[in-house]
């Protein structure tokens, strides 16, 4: 069945035939009729040449007069005693002509008892707030005409307002209408499924259409054209199983086909490619009647394009005049699509020509597969035809340049668009912002930096603030590529077009230049920007302090810190924070790390993982233990798990406050959390060894070995250096001759602690012997390996060697310190050297090293 049929069925023939209510011959009017769903309130003038039909009763042209050129009812002529006919025939003519004038009648015959039973009445003042759009009205009426007629309420009403919510696409209103159709128990009839499903269609509301649908089933309706709507829907979503599932139901349904049914099966097989399914299809619309149709042989050749099938493509092509149809636009346009689809540019271009040689115009689609095949085939000559032929079809001058971009880009070959790109797209380019900014982008991103710095020379647009964030754009790609190089040429380019300094932008190339190692330059920018009067930000001291460290310069760093902490708006965040502690820690400015630890407790800033590993790893010399230990309590409160060197530090400042009750539950705790590492028992071993708790020590050693550790040469040198404190030597050895056994390589701390102990027992041999050991194994003697050499040499009585010691440590580049001169000074005490003694103590003195 027709869908405009099945429309009309249930909206114009509903309302009742049209009565002609008479002819006055006085009165000569002209009717411009309203567009179709005039807004509420708005009133549709009327010049009306009024005709009516010959014989008409003299009474019925007294209805109606002419007032100010409107059709109005002459009230003063009529009563209740007008039949119900009458009255309808005047309200359908009102209604043609002027909304307010039907309602204000519609009111007339309410108060004359005219609406009793009357649904043609509310049928056709219904149309009227379907055209004010009055829904709020209209669901009021629906109720009303509900109390009114009950059981007799039926479909027109309904109806009506679906066939206006069809028109205007409002599809969340007609599903409104639809359901208060089945709540008021009203049966729909064909025409209501018809404008449903073409209304769901319209928008691909498939929930509302499967009700619709399933609904209609229920009814025992069939209406063809809501096979072809629940098909198509499925369809376009790919939905294919479902949309497989519809089909089956034609058949099941014993639904007849019409040709809309036909062309939606044919087009859900060759959507999802099976070829096979829809010639079925095509030979079954034969074998029905339908005369061949090159809407199908279209939809097939789009398939075969789909799935690359170019040879069945063809074939459907050719056979198309053999069934006495001719090719149209569309079969050209697939033609195109299939043979760009499967890569094959000279047919592609062949059917392209052909289009054009027969008055068709290509698609956008067509251009897009033709420039993609052109970029990949290399024929710039066509490429540019290509975007002529776009232009003409009025594409726009963005989306053109887009598709140049992204074919080129694809095919690898975006060197080649500087060629291509000229003419008006290339003017367009260079006065509109967006596109330069996307066209230098693309040069930028594939290395043509050249080309990009050409247009950005040759553009005609000004703002200067864009510019700026443009060429900052173009430098941090760059930057996050890793073209360092290309940044600092972009950087160069807009240095010599404007040397106004930009901040965001210098800091970029602070940033780069540290990168790439060029410091010197980079202090360049920060010293411009200082001198330029530019009031740095948070980001900007965070990039020159970080600069600074970088380059291994921290004093300038924290010459950097103290200029931002006088600038008082700078409230540092959680990661200037870290860089500051880090900083303090490496200077060994324990004050300033105490200080900056409680200025970020007053802060309120939010502590997160980092900012909790770093406050723990920095300031653990520099904060009394109880507020360290605070700190990391609190940090496994917020649910943060500590990392394996905050765990260490951790273990080694309890060890250092010797509270080993916290070392060994913290060291317990890591182990479960699988954060154990060497370090982590080497820095228990130094405690214990350090605070001469050997046995313990020893468990440990043990304990290291037991989870699968090998010894390290640390925890060997803290078992040496504890017991010889204590003067077990025989300890001492066991650990010397278990470190030779395994290989253990010794290091200038190992030999050190050898040199102490045996120049306390006063063996000068064994220190002599030791000495020749550090250096046959490579090693030469450091600061602390001299020291410890005059003090030994002080208790043998060796103070000459000792002395000569001073002055080898001299040749060798290591300069004396503090405790040079202590251990000299006691060693010529001890052997009654006092007047040498009185001259090292003023050289000390000299050399400000005395307290």
């Amino acid at each position: 069945m027709n869908e405009s049929k099945e429309t009309d069925i249930g909206i114009e023939n509903d309302v009742g035939s049209e009565v002609f209510v008479g002819e006055c011959s006085n009165v000569s009017r002209k009717v411009k009729k309203g567009r179709y769903g005039v807004k509420k309130g708005s009133k549709r003038d009327v010049d009306m040449s009024l005709r009516f039909r010959r014989g008409a009763r003299e009474q019925e042209r007294e209805y109606f007069f002419a007032n100010d050129g409107e059709l109005d009812v002459n009230y003063s002529v009529i009563g209740a005693d007008l039949s119900l006919d009458e009255c309808n025939a005047i309200l359908k003519r009102l209604e043609k002509y002027s909304d307010s004038k039907s309602l204000k009648f519609f009111e007339w015959m309410r108060t004359n008892g005219k609406l009793e039973k009357n649904v043609t009445a509310y049928n056709l003042v219904l149309r009227v707030f379907s055209r004010r759009e009055d829904w709020d009205a209209a669901e009021k009426m629906i109720m009303e005409v509900r109390m009114s007629l009950g059981a007799k309420l039926n479909f027109q009403l309904f109806n009506t307002l679906i066939y206006a919510c069809n028109k205007r696409g409002c599809v969340e209103l007609g599903a409104k209408w639809f359901h208060m159709m089945l709540e008021c128990d009203v049966q729909p009839n064909v025409a209501t499924f018809g404008m449903l499903m073409g209304l769901y269609k319209k928008s691909w509301s498939v929930e509302e259409a499967e009700f619709a649908f399933n609904q209609m089933r229920k009814l025992g309706l069939v209406c063809e054209s809501a096979y072809s709507a629940m098909i198509t829907i499925y369809t376009r979503l790919s939905l294919y199983e479902k949309a497989e599932e519809v089909i089956r139901l034609i058949r099941e349904d014993k639904v007849v086909p019409n040709l809309e049914n036909w062309l939606v099966m044919l087009n859900a097989y060759s959507q999802q490619g099976k070829l096979e399914e829809a010639e079925l299809v095509l030979v079954s619309m034969r074998e029905a009647g339908f005369s061949p149709n090159v809407v199908a042989y279209n939809t097939l050749i789009t398939g075969y394009g789909k799935v690359s099938n170019t040879e069945a493509a063809q074939h459907l092509f050719l056979s198309i005049k053999d069934v006495g149809l001719e090719p149209d636009e569309t079969t050209y346009r697939s033609m195109i699509e299939g043979w760009g689809r499967a890569g094959n540019y000279r047919e592609a271009k062949w059917y392209y020509k052909e289009l054009k040689h027969l008055g068709y115009k290509p698609n956008a689609s067509n251009l897009y597969t033709l420039i993609n095949l052109q970029a990949k085939y290399e024929d710039e000559e066509g490429a540019v035809n290509t975007l002529d032929d776009m232009l003409k079809i009025g594409c726009q001058h963005s989306s053109i340049l887009g598709t140049l971009l992204q074919a080129y880009e694809k095919a690898g070959r975006t060197d080649n668009v500087p060629r291509i790109l000229k003419g008006s797209l290339y003017q367009h380019v260079l006065f509109n912002l967006t596109s330069c900014s996307i066209l230098v982008m693309a040069y930028v991103k594939h290395g043509l930096i050249d080309d990009a710095m050409k247009v950005m020379g040759d553009k005609r647009w000004k703002d200067t603030v864009f510019e700026d964030n443009l060429y900052h754009l173009l430098i941090c790609s760059c930057k996050d590529s890793g073209h360092l190089a290309n940044a600092v040429k972009i950087y160069s380019h807009m240095h010599i077009c404007d040397g106004k300094p930009n901040l965001h932008i210098m800091c970029t190339m602070i940033d780069t230049y540290s990168v790439m190692g060029m410091f010197t330059e980079a202090e360049k920018l920060y010293l411009n920007l200082k001198s330029s009067g530019i009031t740095l930000d948070l980001i900007a001291f965070t990039v020159v302090v970080r600069m600074y460290v970088k380059a291994g310069s921290l004093k300038d760093a924290c010459a950097v810190l103290e200029t931002m902490e006088k600038q008082k708006d700078i409230e540092p965040d959680a990661y200037l924070y870290c860089d500051m502690l880090r900083i303090y820690q490496q200077c060994g400015m324990l004050d300033k790390l105490s200080y900056l630890y409680y200025k970020i407790l007053k802060s309120g800033i939010t502590w997160n993982q980092e900012l909790y590993d770093c406050v723990i790893n920095c300031c653990a010399r520099a904060l009394p233990i109880d507020e360290l230990s605070r700190v990391f309590d609190e940090m496994l409160q917020h649910g943060f798990t500590p990392n394996i060197i905050t765990l260490n530090v951790m273990l080694d400042s309890y060890g250092k406050a010797k509270q080993f009750k916290r070392v060994r539950k913290l060291f317990s705790m890591a182990k479960k959390l699988g954060l154990v590492d060497v370090i982590s028992y080497n820095t228990i071993i130094a405690a214990y060894g350090q605070n001469k708790n050997l046995e313990s020590m020893s468990s440990t050693v043990q304990e290291m070995q037991f989870d699968g550790f090998s010894v390290s040469l640390e925890a060997y040198n803290s078992m040496l250096d504890a017991y010889a404190k204590e003067g077990q030597m025989e300890n001492f050895k066991n650990v010397l001759r278990r470190m030779k056994e395994t290989s253990c390589t010794f290091d200038h701390y190992t030999y050190n602690i050898m040199i102490d102990i045996y120049g306390e027992q006063g063996w000068i041999n064994e220190v002599v012997g030791v000495l020749t050991e550090l250096k046959e194994c490579g090693l030469r003697p450091d600061l602390c390996s001299y020291n410890t050499l005059i003090k030994a040499y002080g208790i043998a009585g060796m103070v000459e060697d000792a002395v000569g010691l001073v002055k080898e440590m001299r040749e060798n580049g290591i300069e004396p310190d503090k405790i040079t001169y202590t251990n000299m000074i006691t060693a010529l005490r001890r052997n009654d050297k006092f007047l040498e003694a009185i001259k090292w103590s003023l050289w000390m003195k000299q050399m400000g090293l005395q307290d």
